[in-house]
């Protein structure tokens, strides 16, 4: 049945005015919410950073010192010791790009929202920063050459496409990838633990496969000092941390929406990633310009660069999922 009070028709059979019909309105929650967000963490993994900058440039370069060949023959005591060549050195380069976004906020929108913009319009601001930054860093370690794919139930550098979606990740991918960094003296990243950053619909199944109980739980941790954020525990020493934002595309065998998914597993230790700052991330207020002071600009801004840094601290596990194995 119509509410007298809401409606704009009379009941059947009357006739005249709905006096209240115009009286009644609806009403609004002032709090806002957003959009369901992943945290953007890539950042953190940049632990190699400018120490002392001689100048300002559109670059930084990062000099790496090779060591000398190890002398075992024993010296004989009247013959000088025959000098050896200084070793070369490897350049890293980063190069530093403008990064930011902008939006406007209008004197008609402050005045007529029901809510109070500029809060909302901030936090808005704030997040596009870190998540934009996050997707610049996230294509730079997407570019890491260390790449082993699960294909036919054994380890494989063969094509991509050759992953099929019963290739999902195993126990036995996370050895290797840690025995081979350990044999290039890859410094872990927290004590004796590499780190990883590993998809959900990956965890998943890596869980599965292992088992609950092989696992060592972050409430289990005697010092849980430096735990990461979204941390999820240790296993075969890496710790784990979970994140929607793997690169993750259809691009194993198969066609069409039937083509298998392939996820990015990141597995890394100390240096992997270089970064250089010119001007640090932040948000930006720009002067009212326009002739009757209406329009506000708001946006963030950042001169940055990130580069990976040393090959061997950096493996990508190229895998498939069961909880999407394709769509």
């Amino acid at each position: 049945m119509a509410d007298l009070y809401t409606s704009a028709a009379l009941p059947s059979g009357q006739s005249g005015t709905v006096v209240g019909a115009n009286l009644v309105t609806q009403a609004y929650d002032r709090l806002v919410e957003f959009a369901l967000r992943s945290v953007p963490s890539f950042r953190a993994v940049a632990d190699k950073k400018v120490a002392n900058q001689t100048h300002a440039g559109s670059s930084v370069l990062f000099q790496i010192y090779n060591d000398l060949a190890s002398k075992t023959s024993t010296l004989t005591e009247t013959v000088d010791v025959e000098a050896v060549a200084v070793p070369a050195t490897s350049t890293i380069a980063v190069t530093l790009q403008e990064y930011g976004n902008a939006i406007v906020s209008t004197r008609k929108l402050d005045l007529f929202s029901l809510a109070d913009v500029e809060p909302a319009l901030a936090n808005i601001l704030a997040f596009n920063m870190n998540d934009s930054l996050d997707d610049v860093i996230k294509a730079v370690l997407a570019a890491g050459t260390k790449v082993i794919r699960e294909i036919a139930g054994a380890i494989s550098t063969a094509a991509v496409t050759g992953v099929s979606a019963s290739d999902t990740i195993k126990a036995k991918d996370i050895r290797y990838v840690v025995a081979k960094m350990r044999a290039a003296n890859v410094v872990p990243r927290r004590g004796n633990l590499f780190a990883s950053y590993i998809h959900p619909e990956v965890s998943h199944d890596l869980r599965a496969e292992t088992g609950t109980a092989a696992w060592r739980q972050p409430a289990e941790y005697v010092n849980p000092a430096g735990i990461y954020a979204g941390e999820i525990g240790t296993f075969e020493g890496v710790a784990f941390v979970e994140s929607p934002r793997l690169p993750n595309s259809q691009a194993g065998s198969g066609s069409g929406t039937t083509q298998t998914r392939v996820y990015d597993t990141f597995v890394m230790g100390q240096q992997a990633l270089a970064e250089a700052v010119a001007e640090e991330p932040h948000t930006v207020v720009g002067p009212v310009t326009d002739k009757l002071m209406r329009l506000r600009p708001l946006g963030w801004y950042a001169v940055a660069g990130w580069s990976l840094y040393r090959t061997d601290a950096l493996y990508r596990i190229q895998t498939a999922s069961s909880v999407r194995p394709n769509a």
